[in-house]
């Protein structure tokens, strides 16, 4: 059994990662299966704010990394 060095990942990289495990995934998928269930106006507004979340924290990322 061997273990994963963990020490060289970024706190910027986690979070991007995090933020994307857990919030723009989940939107995006669900807003797939919205669109195969024929529910196009939620399957694309799901989608839209899943690329809004990800617009939005590229945003406060720019700004913040000054």
């Amino acid at each position: 059994m061997t273990y994963v060095d963990t020490s060289d990942i970024s706190a910027r990289m986690f979070i991007t990662v995090l933020l994307f495990l857990l919030i723009i995934a989940p939107l995006i998928s669900l807003g797939v299966l919205r669109l195969f269930q024929s529910r196009k106006k939620s399957g694309f507004m799901l989608i839209g704010g899943g690329i809004a979340v990800y617009v939005l924290f590229q945003i406060i990322t720019s700004l913040t990394q000054a």
